[in-house]
C-alpha cells in the first residue's frame, strides 16, 4: 500500500456529516444533463465512483440558480425550480447506497455565459466589464437583481436539502457572480457593494446567510473559491486569504474548497484546468496556506493524478480533503483497489485533457483512455466473464490493441498478440516523444501491465504474417496495425518528411522548416514546438483559422504559448500546393484559401501532417478465409449484442482503431471495449 494510505482512509466529519475517507471528486460539468436534470446517465457515472469507494462525490457544476443563469451551455444542471427535486431524491439514493456521500455546485454565472440561450435574457454581473472567454458584456445589477439572486440561492440550496443530497457548495471561483463581485479586475461600482474589498465581499455574504437561513444550521454548506487568481489586476492570495477567513470566522461556510487561478479567458483557463505540462499539484500551496488561518475543513482539486501525491497532501496537513475529479474520470474504482492492496492496477491520469476538451465544444466528457466513463448504462468498467472461452489472435499493440488484448483476456479467452516493434504504445510512443506530451506513454504502460497480469501471449518483435495467424487456429482474429502518415497531394509532395519522421528522429531537420499541417491536432504544434527547439527556424503553416484549431480549450493555449516563446511563425488560411528542389533547398508554393492568393518559401526542409492511412495488407490477405468477410455489425456494436458471426466454425475478422480508418486514441479503445466486451 502507498506511503500514508491510512491518512487518505480516515473518516471525516463536518457538522455531523461523517464522509468515509479523505477522496472526493469536484462538481464537474460532464455534459450529461438532460433538459436541465441530473438523469440516469449522470447519476450512473457518480454511482460508479460510490461503488468503487469515493468519499464524497459532487455534481453540477455550475449548477444554476435563476433563470437568467442559462443551464443550456454544456448541458448543466438547473436548480431554479422544484422540478429537479424528484431526481435529486433518485441520485441520492443511488449513491448511498454505496456508501458515498453527495453533493451539488451551486451558481450564478453572471457574465461567464452566453445570453442568446434558453431564456435570451442579459448576462448580470457587478460592472459592465466584458469577458474574454463567454465574449459577452453584461448588465450591472442593481438592487432588484441583488436581491431577487440572493433569494434564488436561498431557494436553490432548499432544493438540494428537500432533494436529500448531504450539502452544497456555491461557486465563487472560475469568475462566476460572486467572485465577479470579489474581484476588482470585475467589480467597479461605487455603491455598497464596491471599493473595499470589505464592501465587495457584501453580495457573497447576503447569499450564503440566505442560504443558511433556507436550510437551518445542521446542512453542510461550502464555498469552492480561488486561492489566488493570478492576474495583475484580481484578486492577490492575501485578499483570498482575507475573505476565506472573514467568511469562516462569520459561520458562513462549513468547508472551503480552493483552486488556483480563474477562467476569463484562453490562458486562464489552461492554468486552472492544468494539463501534463504542469508538475502534479502544482497550487498545493494555496490551500494550505488558507488551512493556517481558517478552522473549517479545507478541499482542494487540480491535478492531483494519483493517490500518493493525495496522501501526502492530507497526511502534511495541507488540506482535510483531496480531490481528484480527473483521476476518477479515469478509474472510478481507485479508491476500492487502494483498500484491496490493488495499487498497480488503478488506471492513473495522464492529464490529456480529452474530458474537458470536450465539453468546451458542445461535447460530453469522455476520458481518453477509459472508454467505459460516461457510458456506465452500456460499458463495463469491471468486464464480465464469457459463456465460452474461445481463442482470439490480436495483431499490433498500440492503445487499440492492448485495449482488446486485455478485455478479451479478462472475458477469460486465450489470447495472443502480435506486435512487430520491440515496445508496445503504437503511435503513443510518437506522440510522446513531443516536448510536455511524454506523459502520453501512461496509457500503453498500463494496458501492458493488465494485459500480461491477465495472461496474454505477448509476442514483441514478431510481424505478423498470414501463415503466423492461421497457425493458431483462431476463434477470433483483431486487427488493430494502426496507421502510417502520408506526405499528401500537394504536386512534388515526395520531397516532403513527416512529422512522424520528425518525432521518431529518422529526420534531424537543420535550418529553416516550412511546417504543414492539414489536421489541426496536437502532432504538428508538437513538432513545431521539437524543431523550433533544437535551433530550427520554423514556420507552420495551416488551411485553418488558426494553428492547432482542433486541440481544446486545456491544451491549445499551451501550444500557442509555446509556439509563441519559441518565435513559430504561425501562418492560417494558406494551403500548400506544390514542393520543389532548388539547388540543394527546397521551394513551398502556397495559395491563400480566402484570396486564392499565391506566394512561395525557399526553405530547408518541408514537414507535412496529412494524418494517416489504415495500415491494411494483413487484413486484405485474411478477409478472404474468415466467416464475416472482415466485417463489423454495426447496429450489434451500437445495440451492444455480440456479433452475429461468434461462435461460428472458422474465424472472425474484425478491425479496430486506425487499421479502420484514423481518428485518435480513445476511439481506438472505444472500438475494441465495445466489440470485446460481447466476444
Amino acid at each position: 500500500m502507498i506511503a500514508n494510505a491510512e491518512a487518505l482512509l480516515k473518516p471525516l466529519t463536518i457538522k455531523g456529516l461523517t464522509i468515509r475517507n479523505r477522496v472526493m471528486s469536484t462538481s464537474h460539468a460532464p455534459g450529461y444533463g438532460k433538459d436541465g436534470k441530473p438523469q440516469e446517465r449522470y447519476q450512473l457515472y457518480h454511482m460508479e465512483k460510490a461503488r468503487g469507494g469515493i468519499g464524497l462525490t459532487m455534481f453540477g457544476g455550475s449548477s444554476s440558480v435563476a433563470i437568467d443563469s442559462p443551464a443550456a451551455p454544456w448541458a448543466q444542471i438547473s436548480v431554479a425550480d422544484d422540478s429537479v427535486i424528484p431526481y435529486f431524491q433518485q441520485f441520492a439514493e443511488r449513491v448511498h447506497a454505496h456508501g458515498a456521500k453527495l453533493m451539488i455546485q451551486l451558481t450564478h454565472m453572471g457574465r461567464r455565459t452566453k445570453w442568446d440561450t434558453e431564456n435570451w435574457f442579459p448576462t448580470l454581473s457587478s460592472s459592465p466589464r466584458r469577458e474574454p472567454a463567454s465574449r459577452t458584456i453584461p448588465r450591472a445589477m442593481d438592487r432588484n437583481d441583488i436581491r431577487r439572486v440572493v433569494k434564488s440561492f436561498a431557494e436553490a440550496a432548499r432544493r438540494c436539502k428537500e432533494g436529500g443530497l448531504d450539502g452544497c457548495e456555491i461557486s465563487a471561483a472560475h469568475g462566476h457572480l460572486v467572485d465577479q463581485f470579489w474581484s476588482p479586475s470585475v467589480n467597479e461600482r461605487t455603491d455598497e457593494y464596491g471599493g473595499s474589498l470589505e464592501n465587495r465581499m457584501r453580495f457573497g455574504i447576503e447569499v450564503l446567510s440566505a442560504m443558511r437561513e433556507a436550510v437551518g444550521d445542521d446542512y453542510v454548506i461550502g464555498m469552492r473559491m480561488s486561492g489566488d487568481e493570478m492576474i495583475a489586476d484580481g484578486l492577490s492570495h492575501e485578499d483570498c486569504v482575507a475573505i476565506a477567513s472573514e467568511y469562516a470566522k462569520a459561520g458562513l461556510v462549513d468547508f472551503l474548497n480552493i483552486i488556483g487561478g480563474q477562467a476569463r479567458d484562453e490562458m486562464s483557463h489552461a492554468i486552472s484546468l492544468p494539463n501534463m505540462s504542469f508538475p502534479v499539484a502544482p497550487f498545493l500551496f494555496l490551500p494550505s496556506a488558507i488551512k493556517r488561518e481558517v478552522d473549517v475543513p479545507i478541499f482542494h482539486a487540480q491535478r492531483v493524478t494519483d493517490l500518493a501525491t493525495g496522501a501526502r497532501a492530507v497526511a502534511e496537513g495541507h488540506v482535510d480533503m483531496i480531490a481528484m475529479t480527473r483521476a476518477h474520470i479515469a478509474d472510478p474504482h481507485l479508491v476500492r483497489k487502494l483498500m484491496e492492496g490493488r495499487d498497480d492496477d488503478i488506471r492513473q491520469c495522464v492529464g490529456a485533457g480529452y474530458c474537458i476538451d470536450r465539453i468546451y465544444v458542445g461535447g460530453d466528457a469522455l476520458c481518453i483512455q477509459n472508454a467505459a466513463t460516461g457510458r456506465e448504462a452500456t460499458m463495463p468498467h469491471v468486464i464480465p466473464k464469457a459463456e465460452v472461452a474461445r481463442k482470439v489472435v490480436v495483431i499490433g499493440a498500440g492503445p487499440g490493441g492492448l485495449e482488446a488484448a486485455r478485455v478479451c483476456a479478462e472475458r477469460g479467452h486465450k489470447v495472443v498478440l502480435f506486435e512487430k516493434e520491440p515496445v508496445v504504445g503504437g503511435q503513443i510512443n510518437i506522440a510522446a516523444k513531443a516536448t510536455w506530451r511524454e506523459a502520453l506513454s501512461g496509457i500503453p504502460r498500463w494496458l501492458y501491465a493488465q494485459a500480461q497480469k491477465k495472461g496474454v501471449d505477448i509476442r514483441l518483435r514478431q510481424e505478423a504474417t498470414q501463415e503466423d495467424v492461421l497457425a493458431e487456429a483462431p476463434d477470433v482474429v483483431i486487427m488493430a496495425t494502426g496507421g502510417l502518415p502520408i506526405t499528401g497531394h500537394a504536386k512534388g509532395h515526395e520531397h516532403a518528411v513527416t512529422t512522424w519522421d520528425v518525432l521518431s528522429g529518422k529526420v534531424e531537420p537543420t535550418g529553416s522548416v516550412l511546417l504543414y499541417d492539414e489536421i489541426g491536432g496536437h502532432n504538428a504544434a508538437s513538432t513545431a514546438e521539437v524543431l523550433a527547439k533544437k535551433g530550427c527556424l520554423v514556420e507552420m503553416v495551416t488551411h485553418d483559422l488558426q494553428v492547432a484549431q482542433e486541440v481544446g480549450t486545456t491544451n491549445k493555449p499551451v501550444h500557442l504559448r509555446e509556439l509563441y516563446k519559441l518565435g513559430v511563425v504561425m501562418t492560417p488560411n494558406t494551403e500548400l500546393i506544390e514542393i520543389y528542389p532548388e539547388g540543394n533547398r527546397l521551394v513551398a508554393a502556397l495559395r491563400n484559401t480566402m484570396t486564392d492568393a499565391e506566394e512561395e518559401r525557399v526553405i530547408d526542409r518541408v514537414v507535412v501532417d496529412y494524418g494517416t492511412l489504415p495500415v491494411d495488407s494483413l487484413f486484405e490477405a485474411l478477409r478472404g478465409s474468415s466467416v464475416n468477410d472482415g466485417e463489423t455489425d454495426l447496429e450489434a456494436l451500437v445495440a451492444g449484442r455480440p456479433q452475429r458471426w461468434t461462435g461460428q466454425p472458422g474465424f472472425a475478422l474484425y478491425r479496430v482503431g486506425d487499421a479502420w480508418t484514423g481518428r485518435n486514441i480513445h476511439a481506438a479503445i472505444y472500438d475494441s471495449l465495445r466489440l470485446c466486451k460481447d466476444l
